[in-house]
Parts: C-alpha cells; structure tokens; sequence
C-alpha cells in the first residue's frame, strides 16, 4: 500500500514539467486543469435595459459599479488599510494564553537506589510581550503603511479616471461611427438620386452614357463606404460594451450626438489647466505618498542606532500530581509567574546600520526625482491636450462651415444640371463633397468632445466634483 502512494505521489511530481522540447506546443493534464477553474469563475454580468438610451453620466455610473478594474482597486486599497491596522497593532503588548501539559517519568536518586517517580503536570498561564522603546521603528513602519494606504487610494481613484475616459472615449467613438453610418446613408441616398436623375435625363436624350456609368460607380463607392461604416459602428458598440463590463454583443442604445453640446471656446488658460493637474493628477500625489514613505525608512534606519527595551512575563497557576515508589501519591497547585525587561543595544553589525541608512536616503532622492519627471511629464500631456483641443476647436467651426456651403453648393449644381447648365460630373463632384464635408463634421463634432474629455483626464477634472461646470 506504501508503494502505491508513493508511486501515484512521484507521477504527480513529475508531472509538473517544463516543455519537452522547443520547437513543440505545450499542452499537459495542468493546462486543463486551468481551463476547468477558469470555467468555474464565469463572467459577471447585469442587466440593461434595452430600450432605453443612455446619456453618458449613465454609462460611467454603471462601468464604475461593474468594471472589474474598480473591484481591482477597491480590494487593493482595503487590503492597505489593514495592513496600516496591523503595523499600529505593534504599539500593544502582546497577550498570549498558554496551557502547558506534561507527564513525566524519570528515576529518583534516594539513598543507594533510583525509585522510579512520576509527574503529571497542567499549567495555565497568560504570558505577555511589550515592546516599551524601539527608537521609532514602530512609528516608521506605521508611516510606510499610513503613505501606501494613501498611495492605495489615489491608485482607487486613479482607476475610476481612467476608466471614466476609457467609456467617454468609447462613446464618442460609437457616436462618431454613427455619425459616419448616418453620414454613409446620407450620401448614399444623395448618390442614388443622382444617378437616378442622369438616368432619367439619358432616357430623353440629355445625358450621355459615360455620365451614368460616373453616377453609377459613384453610388457604388457610396455602398462600399456604407459598408465599411456599419462594421467600424459594430466594433465601437462591442468597444463601449467591454469598457462597462458587458459582453461586446449587448444590446443598448445611447444618447445621440444632437443631443450634445459642443464647447464654443476654451474654459481655462494653459497655465491654468496645468496648475490645476499638478494638484489633481493622482499618480502625481501617489509619487508624493513614495517620498513620505521613504522618508519613513529613513525613520526606520536610524532607529537601528537606538537601544530597545522590551517586557515579557509568564503568570498562572501550576498544578501537579506526583507518585514516588514506596510512597503515598500526592497533589499540589500554587502561583507562578516571572516577569523581565531586556534592553538591547546592538553595538556592530558589519555596517548593516549604515547600508540600510544609505539605502533608505537613495529611495528618499530617488522619489524626488520622480515627482520632477512625473510633473514634466504631466505638463507636457496637458499642454498637448490643451492644444489639440484648440486644434479640434478650429477644425469644428471650419467642418460646420465646410457642411454648410457644401450642401448649398449641392443643391445649386443638381438645380443648374436640371436646367441643363450644369453638367453631370459638376453634379457627382459636388455630391462627393458634400459626402466628405458631412463625414468631416460629424468627426470634427465627436473629436472635439473627444479632446474636451482628453484634457479633462489630463487635468485631474474627471475624478473632481465641481459644481457648475459640467464635464466634456
């Protein structure tokens, strides 16, 4: 029976291996393992309601309860405050009960002879441990915890940024692909009229053939742009819905572009918007917290040149029964305790002390240097938000100027062909940028909300409650 546990445990080990061999796959019992658990730990879903069309405030609500990365976080942030609690544990003594029990059996020296004796022992006893003076080794390590549980949070809150912009991008995303679709349609249809009009006037002898077979492949290329438009939308709804914690093929709706209103003219200088980052930004702060927790090692550094003291005890009861040959049995109990102070002075260690002190510094300055390079790094993202805001600020007024003379430019060249002014070609020109104008202003809409809600997650702005001014 021996040999077969044996057997069946060195197959178990030695079925943990590396790859046989390197031009070959691994697949091993162990990967289905894997597969089986991963199975066991379905994907979290919710329920959305299908019909309705959700504004954008709604669809962060939800991806901040159902994004697994704010979990994430949360866990992470909770697990840091209890590391804080149990770095402040070691302020208090330690009380510990113990129960000892024993029996013992040995030979007794009485007179010429050993006569065997036996002992039965119980004893309960509290014992406690105090460290009463560490040189504020205790108070560093309290303040390493207290920086990582504030790193901690700004990392929760740094989480609810990112994921605030991932669904703001992906909405605009959608929206502009929707814009695109919508767009695609537009000209579709305007592409089908034209050629239906030369169609028409080919019919009565005012068109030539070479002007249908333009109108036709026109409205071709309209197709082959509708298509493409309508699988780039699939993609950004899947997008959007994996951002909110839902699988790719949920079916909603949101809220439209028209419904929108796009920013005029910027809020803030770029000084302004700066400044405000570098009080916002939380990787910025939880590169402070890093320094604060450096500083704390030193604390702990220096501790090690201090003497400690610390108190231990043992008090309780002890009892016991006890029997010696040739003599009667007998019982007794009574109080036990001791109790010491122990004061420890560590006098040379092989220069660990002042590695660790050099060391401890070295993390100190080399956290500085990381908020230096975070802040430069920080105002270079806002200010190259700052400007491609501007940028999509112009690009927006131009688009809707473009739209506008486009579609007038349109209607005048299909009304000229129709009184046999224009030709054809005048025609399908103009319809092709009218197509390019409408496609270039429903990007230039959804990009400029897009750079709006950029800078916003560039400045801190996302995760900031301010009243009265709404977000991009």
């Amino acid at each position: 029976m021996m040999l077969v546990v044996l057997a069946s445990g060195a197959a178990a080990c030695c079925s943990q291996s590396a790859p046989p061999a390197p031009d070959k796959v691994w697949h091993a019992p162990a990967e289905q393992g894997l597969a089986r658990d991963l199975a066991a730990h379905p994907e979290p879903k919710y329920a959305i309601d299908e019909s309705r069309h959700y504004t954008l405030a709604e669809l962060i609500d939800l991806a901040e309860q159902h994004n697994p990365e704010t979990r994430e976080a949360w866990q992470a942030a909770r697990a840091r405050a209890d590391s804080l609690g149990i770095a402040r544990s070691a302020l208090f003594p330690m009380l510990t009960a113990v129960a000892l029990g024993a029996s013992l059996r040995q030979a007794a020296l009485l007179g010429q002879h050993f006569d065997r004796q036996t002992v039965g022992l119980f004893e309960p006893q509290l014992h406690v441990d105090w460290l009463v003076l560490d040189g504020g080794q205790r108070a560093g390590t309290i303040d390493i915890a207290k920086a990582n549980l504030l790193a901690a949070n700004l990392a929760f809150n740094d989480t609810h940024r990112k994921v605030i912009y991932a669904v703001a991008s992906s909405y605009y995303h959608l929206l502009n692909a929707r814009g695109q679709l919508e767009a695609a349609e537009s000209s579709l249809a305007n592409a089908q009229a034209v050629e239906d009009q030369i169609h028409s006037r080919l019919d009565n002898g005012l068109a030539t053939k070479p002007d249908l077979l333009e109108a036709t492949a026109a409205r071709a290329q309209a197709e082959y742009d509708l298509a493409s438009a309508t699988g780039v939308e699939e993609i950004a709804h899947g997008e959007l819905a994996t951002t909110m914690g839902l699988p790719p093929e949920t079916k909603f709706a949101v809220e439209g572009i028209d419904k929108l209103t796009t920013p005029a003219a910027m809020a803030d200088s770029v000084d302004e918007e700066i400044h405000r980052a570098f009080a916002q930004r939380p990787e910025l702060l939880e590169q402070v917290t890093r320094l604060r927790a450096a500083s704390a090692s030193i604390k702990q550094a220096r501790s090690a040149y201090i003497p400690s003291l610390s108190l231990s005890g043992d008090g309780g009861m002890a009892r016991a029964y006890g029997e010696l040959d040739q003599l009667p049995r007998t019982y007794a109990q009574a109080e036990v305790w001791n109790a010491g102070l122990e004061l420890r002075w560590t006098l040379f260690d092989g220069l660990r002390r002042e590695r660790e002190m050099a060391r401890a510094q070295a993390e100190k300055k080399a956290a500085e240097a990381g908020i230096d390079t975070l802040r430069d790094q920080v105002a270079n993202e806002v200010w190259a938000a700052y400007t491609n805001t501007q940028t999509a600020l112009h690009q927006q007024q131009a688009a809707a100027a473009l739209l506008a003379s486009s579609g007038e430019a349109y209607d005048a060249a299909r009304e000229s062909y129709g009184y046999g002014v224009r030709n054809a070609i005048d025609v399908i020109s103009a319809q092709k940028a009218l197509a390019q104008a409408r496609s270039e202003d429903v990007f230039a809409r959804t990009q400029l909300l897009l750079q709006s809600a950029t800078l916003a997650f560039r400045t801190g702005d996302l995760i900031q409650v301010q009243p009265g001014k709404g977000t991009p």
